[in-house]
């Protein structure tokens, strides 16, 4: 990964006004640094996931998972397209979360959007 990947992909979607927290990969100070952005970074080799900021605790570990979950929750696709992409992230965080209890409760909510 370089700051000019993170340039492409991450920074149209970054507020400026974000918390960017990761790994220690040099290539995400260099970007937050080029663009003013705060960033916090956890040192996973040394052992360190956690920083405190405050009294809050920023960790990598929820981000890491939540990408293993839904990774392997797209593997049943058998691949999607980048375009609906947006879609499936919103349909896999209601699922996640249990937000959705029910197929009932799904297609009343799939109804409601497509009818709006």
């Amino acid at each position: 990964m370089t700051a000019a990947q993170l340039e492409r992909d991450l920074l149209p979607w970054l507020d400026p006004q974000a918390l960017l927290v990761t790994d220690s990969h040099a290539a995400y100070r260099a970007f937050s640094r080029k663009h003013r952005i705060t960033h916090a970074a956890v040192n996973l080799r040394a052992g360190i996931r956690t920083r405190y900021l405050g009294s809050r605790a920023i960790h990598v570990q929820n981000v890491n998972a939540y990408h293993g979950r839904f990774k392997a929750w797209l593997l049943g696709f058998r691949g999607v397209a980048s375009r609906y992409l947006r879609n499936y992230l919103g349909w896999r965080w209601a699922l996640d979360g249990g937000r959705v209890c029910s197929p009932e409760q799904l297609l009343r909510i799939a109804i409601g959007v497509i009818n709006r």
